[in-house]
């Protein structure tokens, strides 16, 4: 590799990893933020209309920035795909666990999402399914197990929804995830973005208009400051971080990226809304991220090097 070439890729990995912590502080406290706007607005209100805003503001940076909106024929069929599993399913979801976990709950659960990228590029990137990848499959569910039978596993029947509900949002974007990187779409980063955001916002939006009645009007300063912030930085800032660093980074780097998300989520839950943190929560968050940073360990990554870890480098296949 030339030193230019070399140079260039060391730039990109840097751009990425610096994409990744923006991505995960916003989404990290949009966890509190969301649970306040549930207090005061419909789960699926919320989310459709942050996500419509976005992407019109996106859509107008993208055309700002001489970017074509047209997606090619051959490419819709794709960005439906990833509408609906990037956004659709990961926004709706997790939202609408959050009516019955706590905000810290939610976030746990739903970033196991590292280790399931790291389990579904077995199939799909052609990634071999090692004991390490087993290993990080029990490490992240004996931190669900401890996080939902963390007092004294007497679970409550009416959390089995959330739990459910918040796994599932993390497998799908797991799944989005790692076929982004197998089928990238051919539309710029900005537009693509923008196409996104709002196809996925689509369904939420009709899904709110027949399941809730929302009354905005009604909605006090703080709600519409969460809303604000909702619909600027998770759904906008954050998504377009999160795609910028999809393409600069392999799925690996990336999802472990997002290891800051639900450490943020928790801390940030427990200074602004005053949820519990007990030994429970803590144990289970250190399981989970235990569970991820073995599923996604790769000698080239960052942080190994950082450490002095070694390990063997694993083929992907494009």
């Amino acid at each position: 590799m030339s030193t230019v070439t070399a140079a260039s890729s060391r730039q990109a990995k840097l751009i990425g990893l610096a994409c990744l912590i923006v991505t995960a502080l916003g989404w990290g406290l949009n966890w509190p933020a969301t649970k306040l706007l549930l207090q005061q607005c419909p789960p699926l209100t919320a989310r459709g209309i942050a996500g419509l805003v976005a992407a019109a503001v996106l859509a107008g940076v993208a055309a700002s920035r001489g970017e074509s909106l047209v997606v090619p024929r051959s490419s819709r069929p794709r960005l439906v795909r990833a509408a609906l599993l990037n956004v659709t399913a990961w926004m709706g979801l997790t939202t609408l666990s959050m009516l019955w976990l706590k905000a810290g709950e939610a976030a746990t659960l739903a970033y196991t999402m590292p280790v399931w990228t790291a389990l579904l590029a077995w199939p799909v990137l052609g990634e071999r399914l090692t004991m390490s990848r087993i290993g990080a499959l029990v490490l992240g569910m004996g931190g669900v197990a401890v996080l939902v039978g963390g007092n004294g596993f007497s679970m409550k029947a009416a959390d089995f929804p959330g739990i459910v509900i918040a796994l599932s949002a993390a497998l799908l974007f797991a799944f989005g995830t790692v076929l982004g990187k197998r089928w990238p779409i051919d539309v710029p980063p900005t537009a693509l973005t923008a196409w996104q955001v709002g196809l996925g916002c689509i369904p939420l939006l009709i899904a709110s208009l027949l399941l809730e009645r929302a009354d905005l009007l009604a909605m006090p300063w703080f709600g519409w400051a969460a809303l604000a912030y909702t619909a600027a930085m998770s759904m906008g800032i954050c998504y377009l971080t999160w795609f910028a660093a999809l393409r600069r980074l392999d799925a690996g780097t990336a999802a472990i990226g997002t290891l800051l998300t639900p450490i943020i989520g928790v801390i940030a839950s427990a200074l602004t809304i005053g949820e519990p943190l007990r030994l429970p929560q803590v144990a289970s968050l250190l399981l989970i991220v235990s569970g991820i940073v073995l599923a996604t360990r790769q000698r080239q990554l960052p942080w190994r090097r950082w450490f002095g870890l070694r390990g063997n480098p694993r083929p992907v296949a494009n």
